[in-house]
């Protein structure tokens, strides 16, 4: 009798363990499902990179906070700095300092949870989006644009020359600020304006498409309406399901000039003076990103980890190819790069839009972030790349930054 009861109990542990083996290799086949393989119905979304290791010493993180933090006291002497910045490695925050005002008029404080205008950094996430639905399989790289906006005049134009600057389109703002038949700038413009302009007022091409690199906004103005098309979502929405909410990016958002036009943090002047909104303020996926470096480091953590991209598409974002020039500046897929000759790369976006500034460095090699932003305006911003040396081999001059967006 009693052998019997230990033969039950053994075997109702044995299936017990089998039925939990059993769901935890489903819940392991559920996690691991690719973008390629979700239902049509579902959006692709970006995965947050948790756990990373290894973990950073107290002893590593007190000398490099010491010397990040003397680099930011010389760069912006006696406070002087009107913004957010942010170094981590590893995901773990080194250093961090949050300076100025938000708002003047009220004293209202920038703090670590206050988004600030990510000016053309916006290109980043825009690019990220557009590069998740191309994983997923929704859009090709190649694919002509024409085949997703119907009434996009350019044939030659494919998603990966709006994504890399060859397509040879002018920029929305010197096209429309100039002739009143094309555009009146008592209204405000639109992704939508830009695109009917371009296919109803005969604007041409600066060069043909895919012959050099031309850094252009229009671009990426394109890619937001491309995924407005695929997702049948409005941008600001795609971008909140696709990255801002499965990444936990609670404090970024997508302007919206109706909505947000009289809370948003201002920018300024460099001598402080408000700037204020003109008719190119509602145009998005190239600009209008508001965000916190905290949230941009998990973006970027994100972006590196195994799970963003299939192998094969993670390499094209950073290849170069505004190369038909030799020389050390390229730009990839939505991302600048600085190829040294020595074999070394740095990977990059910086910013600028009114009073607004903004740097965003990924150093993949070593897993670091470097975010710096300000909403009064300064170059000063720039100059953040020289703290990538203290984290590897990247060979920056002692002068002060450059100003690229």
């Amino acid at each position: 009798m009693k052998m019997n009861f230990i033969k039950k109990a053994n075997i109702l542990q044995i299936l017990v363990l089998t039925l939990v083996l059993s769901s935890c290799t489903k819940e392991k086949k559920k996690v691991q499902i690719g973008d390629a393989q979700l239902p049509k119905s579902t959006l692709p979304k970006m995965k947050p990179l948790t756990n990373e290791h290894p973990k950073l010493t107290a002893e590593y993180i007190n000398s490099k906070k010491r010397s990040v933090e003397s680099f930011y006291n010389k760069t912006w002497p006696n406070h002087s700095a009107n913004g957010s910045f942010l170094v981590a490695q590893n995901g773990q925050i080194i250093y961090e300092n949050y300076e100025g005002y938000a708002n003047k008029r009220d004293k209202r404080l920038i703090t670590s949870t206050t988004p600030l205008h990510l000016a053309s950094v916006s290109k980043v996430i825009t690019a990220t989006a557009v590069l998740k639905l191309i994983n997923a399989k929704r859009i090709d790289l190649d694919q002509k644009v024409n085949t997703i906006l119907k009434e996009f005049p350019y044939p030659d134009v494919t998603v990966k020359t709006l994504l890399n600057h060859r397509t040879g389109m002018r920029n929305y703002a010197y096209f429309t600020d100039r002739d009143k038949t094309v555009w009146d700038r008592h209204n405000r413009l639109t992704n939508q304006d830009i695109l009917t302009i371009m296919a109803t007022k005969d604007i041409g091409l600066e060069f043909k498409t895919d012959t050099r690199f031309s850094y252009c906004n229009t671009n990426y103005a394109m890619l937001a309406l491309i995924i407005e098309k695929i997702t049948k979502l409005p941008y600001k929405e795609a971008m909140r399901q696709i990255i801002f909410k499965p990444l936990g990016m609670k404090n970024t958002y997508v302007f919206d000039y109706e909505r947000d036009k009289d809370t948003i943090v201002p920018s300024y002047k460099g001598n402080g003076v408000e700037i204020g909104k003109d008719y190119l303020d509602a145009v998005y996926g190239d600009k209008n990103i508001y965000s916190t470096p905290r949230d941009l480091l998990k973006f970027d953590r994100a972006r590196n980890s195994g799970v963003f991209l299939n192998p094969k598409l993670f390499k094209q974002v950073f290849e170069p190819y505004s190369n038909e020039r030799k020389g050390e500046k390229n730009y990839g897929l939505g991302i600048r790069i600085i190829n040294w000759k020595t074999g070394q790369n740095f990977y990059f976006h910086n910013g600028w839009w009114h009073g607004n500034t903004s740097s965003y460095i990924t150093l993949p090699k070593e897993k670091v972030t470097i975010i710096a932003l300000s909403n009064k305006f300064t170059t000063r911003t720039y100059q953040v790349r020289k703290l990538s040396r203290l984290f590897g081999d990247y060979p920056f001059p002692m002068g002060r930054g450059e100003k690229e967006e």
